[in-house]
């Protein structure tokens, strides 16, 4: 047999190794179909595409440490407090029960917090973080998709490094390939200061970790168990508006400080574990809260080692509850068939579902792939609003008039199926009409409305450059 004969007859076994693993993965049928095609007609090329991008799965050592935290007595993922019970109580028996389901699909009981602020743009983020940085006495945690060595990274450092000198307890986790760029060194100060530092990176052949695509897509902040930020913001200077080349930036941060906070740190406790095998089982991590608490909240931790994407089945049934308005916000728009049925379904029963959408974006392809679904939304009803005044990339969701929803997930498939991500769920009707208002300004002032009638007239080179960008956006 000739040595090309054993080339193409060795790829086809790599093909027949490849199906049987396609097939026992249980993808939806059309993912499933398109891969197995794909290693048939490409045999080398399609079965290393295959397993560096067609696995959405990753299986993570943190049950053992999850134990070992239970029996502690530091964590209580199902357990609820005393206080939050009180607010639970409260409810009327329908939002009692739409609450326990949430616990359900989430499986983490629901929590609480004794005040919440809501952070709009990046100066506001930034100087609430430094601030509770510089308060901080026992320990700081802190989680990023992006950090850039820019002055608002190099600024954030600077407080982390002070926290370590007085004798605090200092973490950084950041996204290797979201921060791609930015070198290890950067962080060499805050170490030599006492702090510890760790890449998140699913890509590890050492440790037999092959899926390159998986990223932690999570923004959270942790002061000493009891304050923690949550959304859509990174560290880096045009989150703030100050890059000439990005220009405005719109996005959102909640602060939340009480008893959510230990429920926050158990996710920050499972992504520190995952890189770095140190597991956090002290109990002054976890803080019990010791005055009544005001605001329920329920943590929704996702990733690709979620079999069942608690936060998308989360928000179809925020939007399916949702009695008379639905306003969101999305960084990226690209839904997945079941939110994009809750929506029009909203919109269908006469709820007002407004979608705010950013017409100038860091990832311009999606913007394209967003308009795609467009008209089948108008002609439900939704109301389509496109912002052009900036970049707009909070991940924002205001439900009736008491929740809304804060976190790092874009409504999109990526972040639905693929990314770690974190949102939380505030009842809080306070911060609920502040979110309004931030809303009610973007929609009337700061974007343009999208009419069906206009839309349907768009140029047919636009119209096809959709339709093809639509198959790819899990890549994009």
């Amino acid at each position: 047999m000739s040595f090309h004969w054993s080339i193409a007859w060795f790829g086809y076994l790599l093909t027949l190794g490849a199906i049987p693993h396609i097939l026992l993965r249980n993808k939806p049928p059309v993912s499933t179909l398109a891969w197995i095609w794909a290693v048939i007609l490409f045999p080398y090329v399609g079965t290393l595409f295959y397993f560096v991008f067609g696995t959405e799965r990753i299986e993570r050592k943190k049950l053992r440490a999850r134990r070992e935290m239970a029996a502690s007595g530091a964590r209580s993922e199902r357990r609820v407090t005393a206080f939050t019970r009180t607010l639970l109580d409260e409810l009327p028996d329908p939002e009692r029960a739409a609450v326990e389901l949430l616990n359900n699909i989430n499986e983490l009981a629901v929590s609480s917090v004794q005040s919440t602020r809501l952070l709009v743009g990046g100066a506001q983020f930034f100087s609430a973080l430094g601030q509770r940085i510089d308060e901080a006495r026992e320990h700081v945690h802190i989680e990023f998709f992006i950090w850039r060595d820019d002055a608002r990274g190099r600024e954030l450092r600077e407080h982390l490094i002070a926290a370590a000198k007085r004798g605090v307890e200092v973490r950084v986790l950041v996204d290797q390939i979201g921060s791609f760029g930015l070198r290890r060194s950067f962080f060499d100060p805050l170490c030599e200061a006492g702090g510890k530092f760790a890449w998140f990176r699913t890509a590890h052949p050492l440790r037999n970790r092959w899926t390159f695509h998986l990223r932690n897509h999570r923004k959270l902040q942790i002061i000493d168990g009891r304050i923690a930020f949550v959304g859509g913001m990174n560290m880096a200077r045009e989150y703030a508006g100050e890059d000439p080349e990005v220009g405005p930036w719109r996005d959102v941060q909640i602060e939340l400080t009480g008893g959510v906070a230990k429920r926050l740190q158990m996710t920050f406790a499972d992504d520190w574990f995952f890189v770095t095998e140190e597991k956090l089982l002290e109990k002054h991590y976890y803080p019990q809260p010791v005055v009544p608490q005001k605001y329920l909240v329920q943590s929704m931790p996702d990733g690709p080692d979620s079999p069942d994407d608690p936060i998308q089945m989360s928000m179809v049934y925020l939007l399916n509850s949702a009695r008379h308005r639905v306003w969101l916000t999305a960084g990226y728009f690209v839904p997945k068939e079941p939110l994009l049925t809750a929506l029009e379904l909203a919109a269908a029963r006469g709820v007002d579902v407004r979608l705010l959408v950013s017409e100038k974006s860091d990832h311009p392809l999606l913007v394209n792939v967003g308009r795609s679904y467009y008209e089948e939304l108008l002609r439900f009803g939704v109301k389509i609003y496109e912002y052009d005044k900036g970049i707009n990339h909070a991940k924002v969701t205001l439900i009736d008039d008491k929740w809304l929803m804060v976190g790092s997930a874009n409504f999109d498939i990526r972040s639905m199926r693929l990314n770690f991500e974190l949102n939380v769920a505030v009842r809080d009707p306070e911060r609920a009409a502040e979110l309004e208002a931030v809303l009610a300004h973007d929609f009337d002032l700061d974007s343009r409305p999208i009419v069906l009638e206009e839309f349907l007239v768009r140029p047919w080179s636009q119209r096809l450059k959709e339709s093809l960008l639509r198959p790819l956006a899990p890549l994009l």
